[in-house]
């Protein structure tokens, strides 16, 4: 096994509030995904919806993954301004969240 250098990923699980429409989940997306341009120790950010067949989900419908070089540029986006006032209104249409910041560990055969 390898940790992979320089890397952290930054993951959300999301649960919406009821009520919240399709469009105004898109919309959030754009802002979310808007952030790689506006904070530079954000260097990638992808988001998903479940597709388990599972239904381990708990009602978590979407995830959310940025990658940064380091802890300190999660330090760094976690308190910038754009940041501050997307995740307020972000977590304004929430009912859950789970989030995770980790090192990927590659595992080599």
């Amino acid at each position: 096994m390898e940790e992979v250098k320089g890397v952290v990923k930054h993951v959300l699980l999301a649960k919406f509030k009821e009520g919240v429409t399709p469009a105004q989940i898109e919309e959030l997306i754009k802002g979310y995904a808007g952030l790689v341009n506006k904070i530079e120790p954000m260097k990638s950010f992808q988001w998903g919806t479940d597709v388990s067949i599972e239904n381990l989900h708990q009602g978590f419908t979407h995830i959310f993954e940025s990658t940064f070089e380091s802890t300190e540029g999660v330090k760094e986006y976690v308190h910038h301004p754009a940041h501050v006032e997307f995740g307020t209104a972000f977590l304004g249409v929430l009912d859950k969240v789970v989030v995770f910041d980790y090192r990927p560990t590659v595992v080599r055969l």
